[in-house]
């Protein structure tokens, strides 16, 4: 009998202390800032090409967008056997 008590009591104290705590912290408003924060997260999850993320971004962020380029000064065939002055290709 004294198992059943024992029991029955630390089922009654577990269900009273689930009643007891507070609100799911979910259910209060997002503030702007976390507004935009889980946009630039779900941006960088749906897997954009490089200008489309660029783009989007900009516009969540409300930057202007930055263009890039490819300056060519940095490019190497590997088809072609070049020597760089003071490098070993």
């Amino acid at each position: 009998m004294n198992r059943l008590l024992a029991v029955s009591l630390m089922l009654v104290t577990a269900v009273l202390a689930g009643c007891a705590t507070h609100p799911a912290p979910e259910l209060r408003p997002y503030t702007e800032q976390e507004t935009r924060q889980l946009a630039l997260e779900a941006l960088s999850r749906r897997g954009l090409s490089f200008d489309d993320y660029q783009q989007q971004r900009a516009a969540l962020t409300g930057q202007p967008q930055k263009t890039f380029g490819f300056d060519h000064q940095g490019e190497m065939n590997a088809e072609r056997n070049v020597a760089l002055k003071d490098r070993p290709s």
